[in-house]
């Protein structure tokens, strides 16, 4: 993810956690869907230049890097060089070559003008500082025809949101995200990134919502956990639960996860918005 430097290293360290060996497969489970449908939807072929922004512990570049095969070139960017150490050991466990990771900013791409046939962006442009400035740069090294397919999320009104971050929002009697914070929902409202879009130039624009599996091969306990861990964004407002709290928070929070879990996980469906724009 593309954060300001004074968030960028409990970003990091974050997902660190998601990556480690205690959440790795699971969380690979629950993101797999919203990979797949990102790489359908961006339609990449053998022999594409992909520049991934956001690119994190590895997807969707690693995805794409197997599609467009030994005579296409996948360039995973991200801000955290963490996130991109685990990306890389990755990608070499899985033998892939045709690859490259690049420490910088969206807002500030380190690459000729139209270096790349498609740009993908995985949950990540909720998060660049300057959306308008990072649109620019990209359609700056995208090439006449390329496509750039985003990610985000919908609603906070869904029901992985509403049984985590949802069940803390009633205990604080607070907003989930603080006005001028870092807000995975910054382009929930349909059109509000399609018209970002627009205004960087970019023609074709469409935007769809989907409903996507996001299971948890594992227990409510477990989920809440990983949650927890992950929630740099929520950080705030987890640090203003009282000490006091804590125990009716994660009981309630439980209860809510309980209504979606069987004997094999949780079951729940994400609602994404899937953007995409094309170079003039």
């Amino acid at each position: 993810m593309n954060l300001p430097e004074e968030v960028g290293a409990s970003w990091g360290s974050s997902y660190r956690l998601v990556a480690s060996e205690k959440w790795k497969a699971k969380s690979a489970s629950m993101g797999r869907a919203v990979t797949e449908a990102l790489v359908e939807y961006a339609r990449p072929v053998p022999g594409l230049q992909i520049l991934d922004l956001a690119s994190g512990t590895g997807e969707p570049a690693i995805s794409l890097a197997e599609r467009v095969g030994p005579t296409g070139h996948v360039s995973a960017l991200d801000l955290s060089a963490d996130l991109l150490d685990i990306a890389k050991t990755r990608a070499e466990q899985r033998g892939l070559a045709n690859l490259s990771f690049h420490v910088a900013d969206a807002q500030s791409l380190p690459f000729p003008d139209q270096s790349f046939d498609l740009a993908t962006c995985r949950f990540g442009a909720m998060f660049f500082g300057d959306i308008d400035r990072a649109l620019g740069e990209l359609r700056r090294v995208l090439r006449p025809g390329a496509r750039a397919c985003f990610s985000v999320w919908g609603p906070f009104e869904q029901p992985y949101w509403r049984s985590t971050m949802g069940v803390v929002v009633k205990h604080v009697g607070e907003p989930a995200v603080p006005p001028g914070g870092q807000d995975p929902f910054r382009f929930s409202h349909p059109g509000s990134l399609s018209s970002r879009l627009d205004n960087a130039g970019f023609i074709r624009v469409e935007e769809i919502s989907r409903s996507l599996p996001w299971p948890w091969p594992g227990s409510p306990e477990e989920l809440w956990e990983q949650a927890q861990a992950v929630a740099a964004p929520f950080r705030a407002l987890l640090d203003r639960v009282p000490p006091e709290k804590w125990p009716q928070v994660t009981a309630d929070v439980l209860a809510e996860i309980g209504k979606y879990a069987d004997a094999d996980g949780v079951h729940f469906e994400a609602i994404v918005n899937m953007v995409s724009g094309t170079k003039s």
